[in-house]
């Protein structure tokens, strides 16, 4: 006969619960990750609510500033360019925040304090006020906005990447165009500091949710840390690879990518800040010059999707090197620019190449280091690009001062798009440790 069960042994299995049993009820300790659509659509509109923190949404209130604060507009100039450069030292310790702690408590933090600084904008009456809200507009606005946003995307669509920054870029772009059309109606009708007010508690209402809710399971930290599984295009990518910051910074590629970013915001916010007196050189009318800023626009939004979606199938050391020879030659056909195609032919191209070199940029460094330090990497990159917009016009006029002509001076600037875009095909393409 079969010997009896051990009494305490059935005893022990019945208190003991079975593997599957404990898989089966345990609750899921995350969110599942929001769909794809569903993030570059809540990241799109993210992007387009930089607007007021974005050179296009403030600088409708520039007049205001000067009427109502009685300075003059060389003190606004020097705030803003003080705000600027002070905003882009903040941009690394953010990007690190984003790989440390996630998108979306960084989201939260940012969407609070951009809103707190634009209420300060709104009830600045001095000049020393004035600046410090520039810095926190500036750094969380033009800065902190736009690179969680585009980082979550990074971060959460990981087949198809480009193609969705593409459209990420493309409707937030086309969102922050819209921002000083509106806003200079609800000035008209509500008057600037409201107005601002008005935005600080739009950011609020928004963006704070999609950073508590929107965005939940979309996982990124040093907690919660999820590298890409997909392939690169060119088969030297970093799926599946952890590379510490250090070990990238090292690498001729990052220097390549962060060189294309910083002169593509120099050239680009050059051109387009004295664009009306540099065209009018060109024999174009104020109203044509500032009728090419819509080519500009156009082309742009088209680079955008354009740039980021053919990262799915190229390298992006090919696209990179593209966008930054487009730059160089859009820049060097300005001796023929009239009033005509000719300035139509400079408008798409000059927009094409500056949209080109950021959409690149976003896709580049998941693809070449994957996910792990996505956020110091971005961070860093930004803050350099930051940083020579706003040193930019200055650069440019110092030049036209010297010529007495601002031909001389952008043909000498097309130099540094030329010289990146020749460095590009020598830059290796980083391989892992161990391969």
């Amino acid at each position: 006969m079969p010997a009896a069960p051990c009494p305490t042994t059935t005893r022990e299995a019945l208190l003991t619960p079975r593997a599957d049993t404990e898989a089966s009820t345990a609750p899921s300790p995350t969110a599942a990750p929001p769909r794809r659509t569903a993030v570059v659509a809540m990241c799109a509109v993210v992007l387009a609510l930089s607007g007021p923190g974005q050179t296009a949404g403030i600088s409708i209130l520039i007049d205001h500033f000067i009427a109502d604060l009685d300075i003059s507009r060389s003190a606004v100039s020097t705030a803003y360019l003080v705000g600027t450069l002070s905003g882009a030292l903040a941009l690394p310790w953010l990007g690190r925040a984003v790989d440390r702690f996630g998108v979306r408590p960084v989201l939260a933090l940012v969407a609070v304090a951009f809103g707190a600084f634009l209420t300060l904008l709104a009830t600045a009456q001095e000049l020393v006020g004035l600046t410090a809200a520039f810095v926190g507009v500036r750094a969380m606005g033009q800065g902190g906005m736009t690179l969680v946003s585009t980082t979550a995307v990074a971060v959460a669509v990981t087949r198809g990447r480009g193609t969705a920054l593409g459209v990420t870029t493309a409707v937030g772009t086309a969102g922050i165009s819209l921002v000083p059309l509106l806003g200079e109606r609800a000035v008209a009708e509500f008057g600037w500091r409201w107005t601002v007010l008005g935005e600080a508690a739009l950011i609020w209402a928004v963006v704070l949710p999609i950073a508590a809710w929107g965005l939940r399971g979309v996982r990124h930290g040093a907690r919660e840390q999820q590298e890409t599984a997909d392939s690169s295009p060119d088969g030297t990518g970093a799926a599946g690879t952890t590379w510490p910051l250090r070990a990238v910074v090292r690498t001729s590629m990052f220097w390549v990518v962060t060189s294309a970013v910083a002169c593509s915001g120099l050239v680009s916010t050059a051109v387009y800040f004295h664009q009306i007196a540099l065209l009018g050189e060109r024999g174009l009318s104020t109203a044509q010059a500032a009728a090419n800023f819509l080519p500009q626009t156009v082309a742009g939004l088209a680079a955008s999707f354009l740039f980021s979606a053919a990262a799915d199938r190229f390298s992006p050391k090919l696209l990179i090197f593209c966008s930054m020879a487009l730059q160089a030659g859009a820049l060097a056909m300005l001796p023929l620019v009239s009033p005509g195609v000719t300035a139509v032919l400079y408008g798409v191209s000059l927009g094409a190449a500056a949209s080109g070199a950021r959409s690149v940029e976003a896709v580049a460094f998941p693809h070449y280091y994957g996910t792990g330090v996505i956020g110091s990497l971005r961070g860093l990159t930004q803050s350099v690009a930051v940083a020579s917009t706003a040193v930019a016009p200055l650069l440019l006029s110092f030049g036209r001062d010297l010529a007495d002509s601002y031909l001389p001076a952008v043909l000498a600037l097309a130099v540094l798009p030329a010289l990146v875009a020749l460095a590009t095909p020598f830059a290796r393409s980083p391989v892992p440790r161990g391969e």
